[in-house]
């Protein structure tokens, strides 16, 4: 259920972000929650493989832990996509303002 909501949040910042700067509104929402997994889904990549190579012995029945060890590593990346999309659309707004003379 804390997943449920933390993908509605995210997806709705990112809705919020879509409107404010004029763009396709489900577009960013979902892409956000894409990026959200694909995270996670890299970070447990990275891992495996470093476990792979070093002989950790990680324990990769525990999913509970694998799922909070994830909840970082995509919102880090979330963090990231939004940042990069506001500075994309204050850049897009500024061009609009100066060829329309707003």
């Amino acid at each position: 259920m804390l997943g449920l909501l933390l993908i509605y949040f995210i997806g709705k910042r990112f809705y919020d972000l879509s409107i404010e700067y004029d763009q396709n509104k489900w577009l960013y929402a979902i892409l956000s929650i894409i990026v959200y997994y694909a995270a996670a889904f890299v970070l447990g990549l990275i891992l495996g493989l470093l476990d792979f190579i070093f002989d950790w012995g990680i324990d990769w029945d525990n999913n509970f832990g694998w799922n909070l060890l994830g909840i970082p590593a995509g919102l880090l990346a979330v963090w990231g996509f939004y940042v990069i999309l506001e500075i994309s659309g204050k850049n897009q707004l500024s061009l609009l303002r100066t060829k329309f003379k707003i």
